[in-house]
């Protein structure tokens, strides 16, 4: 009887999020322009900080990942495959879970146009999930096909923060509508995120920032070496302006502080929410792999949604998708940790599974173009002192 009503329970959440999405205008309409989120804030002294245990005695895991970038942007059309017509949805650098709603969005609007009741989604990531979701939530019978399900796809291994910018595409190779349409899938994702908000396994949380410089803020940003595109000023209203905490107002031994707020990903939790409310709504999920286009011929279905990230590349013979390496270290959580940094190149997210430790680089070139996927542990090392050192007693 208790399993019962945790199952009822469990259905009305994803009902009440389906009914959610219906103010998105799913094949059409504009997005909101989020202007609640334009009020301006004063200054507030930031609340007592936990310090990090940056210790490698607490190290849990390390984790690799490749971002499948693409110079021209994600990758969202059509094409005919015998008598199938498949959808692709791939390539979004390292922003696919903070635009992976809009972008399924977009997708799906492609593979409704010829009424099929029947839809397959090839991957199990953060673009399959999403797309099969919202294909559910349209009305549409929907399996999922995929060799590896989360925790082991790739999207697993990311920080979850809200990035709808990180390398999505190359300023001078995108096409002259792209950045509109990136607007709108990031404004789209982001009223979706909002309905995950408050849920029991904290799928969606809003994080508090501390971005950390030796530098005083007169001294000046040395170029990028590569010229990614970013879009951010266009959907500024969605989250507070950053603020300056002036020195002796905050714990950190820097220059410079400010502190913002941003959303963030659970990883864990939202995936587990995702997968149950795609199961709940009668989804199903096959484990298969496909190692050439032809093979999906063999599926029931005639409308084919390919979501398969950095697997595309090698199913799809798609060169144009390049490796991002990123590698995360993972400290044991600590539940008083509720805030992140960034400092010389390091972040932490203090999610619930653990408190990821990433070197990012100066700049967005860092792993360009790398696919090694082997655990760097001398990188892990370095970053986790970087970290630590913030948290040193004072003499």
């Amino acid at each position: 009887m208790t399993s019962e009503i945790v199952r009822l329970a469990d259905r009305r959440a994803f009902l009440q999020r389906s009914a959610a999405l219906g103010g998105l205008g799913l094949l059409g309409g504009c997005a909101s322009t989020g202007q609640a989120a334009m009020a301006p804030i004063g200054f507030a002294p930031p609340p007592l900080l936990a310090p990090v245990r940056a210790r490698l005695d607490r190290l849990q895991d390390i984790t690799v990942c490749l971002r499948p970038f693409r110079a021209a942007g994600p990758r969202i059309e059509a094409e005919t495959l015998g008598d199938k017509l498949v959808v692709h949805n791939y390539g979004h650098g390292g922003s696919g879970w903070s635009l992976s709603w809009g972008s399924g969005l977009a997708a799906l609007k492609i593979a409704l146009t010829g009424g099929e009741t029947d839809i397959a989604v090839i991957g199990s990531g953060a673009l399959g999930l999403t797309a099969a979701t919202l294909a559910q939530r349209a009305g549409r019978r929907v399996t999922i096909y995929a060799k590896d399900r989360l925790p082991e796809a790739r999207s697993a291994r990311a920080t979850g923060v809200w990035s709808p910018d990180s390398r999505i595409a190359m300023a001078d190779a995108v096409s002259p509508g792209f950045a509109a349409q990136w607007e709108d899938m990031a404004r789209r994702s982001f009223r979706v995120h909002l309905q995950y908000l408050g849920l029991a396994d904290r799928p969606v949380e809003w994080l508090e920032q501390y971005r950390l410089s030796d530098k005083p803020p007169a001294a000046p940003a040395a170029p990028p070496p590569m010229a990614f595109a970013h879009y951010l000023p266009r959907i500024a209203d969605l989250t507070p302006p950053s603020e300056e905490i002036p020195a002796g107002r905050h714990p950190f031994p820097v220059a410079r502080v400010r502190r913002g707020s941003t959303p963030m990903f659970s990883i864990a939790g939202y995936g587990h929410t995702l997968v149950n409310d795609f199961l709940l709504n009668g989804g199903r999920l096959e484990t298969m792999e496909f190692h050439a286009p032809s093979e999906l011929l063999a599926l029931k279905q005639k409308v084919i949604l390919n979501c398969t990230g950095y697997g595309a590349r090698a199913l799809w013979k798609d060169e144009s998708i390049v490796p991002v390496r990123g590698q995360i270290a993972w400290l044991i959580p600590q539940e008083e940790v509720r805030y992140g940094v960034y400092y010389r190149g390091v972040g932490t997210i203090p999610r619930h599974d653990g408190i990821a430790v990433q070197y990012s680089g100066a700049d967005e070139s860092y792993g360009y173009n790398d696919d090694n996927e082997t655990p760097d542990r001398a990188e892990t090392e370095s970053a986790i002192a970087t970290i630590a050192s913030l948290f040193q007693p004072r003499v």
